[in-house]
């Protein structure tokens, strides 16, 4: 097959699927009978071996070799590898099928496991069946895929042939799941709020528009859950929390994507003191968890979770000048993590004043790995002066600040009729799983992140 173009060898793939078809063979059956994972399969391997039991497995073809009389392969399936035996003593004519199976179709074959003279652990197969042909070669001869762009692009050919690439959303799997399991073990219950919002609030954000037929109304992708999360507060639940979808038309970079994922969680009764310290809990369990081990490396830099996380002021942390510009900076050159404190009322307003110093808030960021990962604050529970914040902001807005956050009347609406003393923290996941695997972008842990066309 050498010097073939892809088209050609397309073609080539094509005819062999016909000529099963002339044959009477299935191409594409419905099911498959398989009864055993490959890792099952070497995991007990011994008592399979002894039992002399018939196995059926299940795959993708990602290697053959051998001529004549005997054929080796690789069988893949999402557990584990294991290497085939067919033999023409074996199986007859249905031999002969084999020219027409190529590395990337998926198979079913039934046989015994035994150990080869090499020592590898092999299916003597007996019988095997075609469940995909598979009609486009695998990249480089199942060499890999190393252009990124084209990873990024053709994410299911990049899961295939870079198996350090399914690694990494196994881990990011584990990482959301033990992240929902710690809050749920801590009483949080989790809540679903809408994506489509008729007012872009929550954050301070440019979004996304659209408009909704039914209703005949212009409507926003939600660019944080936080004031449907506070309206349950409000309703009477005191602990929740969402993994939302949150989209945010804005740049792209390194550490931005405008559609992202962020955990928030809200909890009645509690500050934002109290939430440093389940900050600190969350962040050691899901380590612990996913890593087995208290410390990991981030940007070159081994952080130990189980130490306590220093604490400073906005102020302190900008050396006094206490602007967004300044605290970006600084944030760039902060690896280990850190919590920064008390910042200006300005910038968050939905944050509760501080009751020493109405100029900030009740508030602290997470910064690690040279990035903003945690927002949090105590809420603001004064509908008096959540209106009137609101009311700067409409200022802005009107000003020509494309970001500034709407008047929300249902909202203080819904302040009015109580909502108790409360905090509330949010967590770019897609982030937070980058820095913890080591990624160096988020298009990395992103299974198909938004590419320009063509």
């Amino acid at each position: 097959m050498a010097g073939k173009t892809e088209e050609e060898l397309i073609k080539v793939r094509k005819d062999k699927r016909q000529k099963l078809i002339d044959f009477g063979v299935p191409v594409y059956p419905a099911v498959s009978d398989r009864n055993y994972t490959i890792d099952k399969v070497l995991a007990a391997s011994k008592e399979f071996i002894a039992g002399m039991e018939d196995l059926t497995l299940a795959g993708r073809l990602t290697a053959l070799r051998g001529h004549g009389a005997i054929i080796f392969a690789d069988l893949v399936d999402e557990s584990d590898k294991i290497q085939l035996f067919f033999k023409s003593d074996n199986l007859g004519a249905d031999f002969s099928r084999l020219e027409f199976f190529d590395i990337g179709d998926f198979i079913e074959v039934v046989g015994k496991l035994f150990i080869t003279k090499a020592g590898e652990l092999t299916i003597e197969v007996s019988k095997f069946k075609m469940l995909t042909k598979s009609l486009r070669p695998l990249p480089e001869k199942w060499h890999g895929l190393t252009d990124v762009e084209t990873r990024y692009r053709e994410r299911y050919v990049d899961l295939i042939v870079n198996p350090e690439v399914k690694e990494l959303f196994y881990k990011r799997s584990k990482i959301i799941a033990t992240l929902r399991n710690f809050l749920a073990k801590n009483g949080f219950m989790e809540v679903d709020t809408p994506t489509l919002q008729p007012i872009a609030g929550g954050a301070i954000a440019k979004p996304f528009s659209t408009h909704y037929n039914a209703y005949d109304r212009d409507v926003y992708l939600r660019i944080a859950p936080e004031l449907y999360l506070k309206r349950l507060i409000v309703g009477g639940f005191e602990k929740v929390f969402e993994f939302a979808r949150c989209f945010r038309n804005e740049g792209v970079d390194a550490t931005h994507n405008p559609e992202f994922t962020n955990l928030e969680f809200y909890w009645a009764y509690a500050d934002y003191e109290k939430l440093m310290d389940l900050t600190q809990d969350l962040l050691r369990d899901v380590v612990k968890h996913v890593f087995g081990k208290s410390e990991i490396e981030i940007n070159g830099q081994i952080v130990d979770f189980s130490q306590g996380i220093p604490k400073v002021t906005f102020d302190k942390f900008t050396d006094g000048k206490n602007t967004e510009e300044s605290f970006k900076a600084a944030v760039k050159k902060t690896v280990n993590p850190t919590f920064v404190t008390n910042h200006p009322t300005d910038l968050l307003p939905l944050a509760k004043k501080n009751a020493d110093d109405s100029k900030v808030v009740d508030s602290f960021q997470l910064i690690m790995g040279g990035l903003e990962l945690i927002k949090a604050f105590s809420e603001v529970n004064d509908p008096t002066d959540q209106d009137e914040r609101f009311k700067e902001q409409e200022k802005m807005k009107q000003s020509g600040d494309g970001e500034a956050h709407e008047f929300d009347a249902d909202f203080i609406k819904a302040l009015e009729y109580g909502m108790p003393p409360c905090a509330g923290w949010g967590m770019g996941v897609d982030r937070f799983v980058m820095l913890l695997c080591g990624a160096k972008t988020l298009r990395e842990i992103l299974l198909f992140p938004f590419m320009k066309e063509k």
